[in-house]
């Protein structure tokens, strides 16, 4: 597995997919990585962008765009630590949303920088080894 790979999240997508909007900061480092055949997408990011799409034609255009990225699996173990991270986490009196929840547990296998726009992720950074990128508001932007 390669580990200069960054998982980059549908909060971002959303802004650099977005025409004439999204930080110029943040498309032109997504267009760096993507020159450099760097930028990682798994199950659950695909989803969340593509059921975003406008019409039939933005689904395919959007679809065939993340069919060229690596793609990390969402294998059963992944849910499993997923879930275990949600529990420690809300112990702690942390909740985070499921589909965050799996995404993070992704990264951290993959050991993958994730890159995103969700405080969220911030958060379990603080909880766990998950290595992040943040262009939240209150980090960067």
């Amino acid at each position: 597995m390669r580990t200069d790979l960054c998982l980059v999240d549908s909060s971002v997508w959303l802004d650099v997919l977005a025409t004439g909007r999204g930080a110029t900061v943040l498309r032109e480092r997504v267009e760096g990585l993507l020159a450099a055949d760097r930028v990682a997408t798994t199950g659950i990011i695909r989803l969340e962008v593509l059921r975003g799409a406008k019409s039939q034609d933005d689904y395919l255009r959007l679809a065939k765009r993340l069919d060229a990225l690596h793609q990390l699996p969402t294998t059963e173990q992944r849910w499993d630590e997923a879930a275990q991270l949600g529990f420690r986490l809300r112990r702690q009196g942390i909740t985070v949303p499921g589909t965050d929840l799996i995404i993070a547990a992704v990264a951290l296998e993959a050991q993958t920088m994730l890159i995103h726009r969700d405080f969220h992720f911030d958060v379990v950074a603080q909880h766990a080894p998950l290595r992040v990128e943040s262009y939240t508001a209150s980090a960067n932007a």
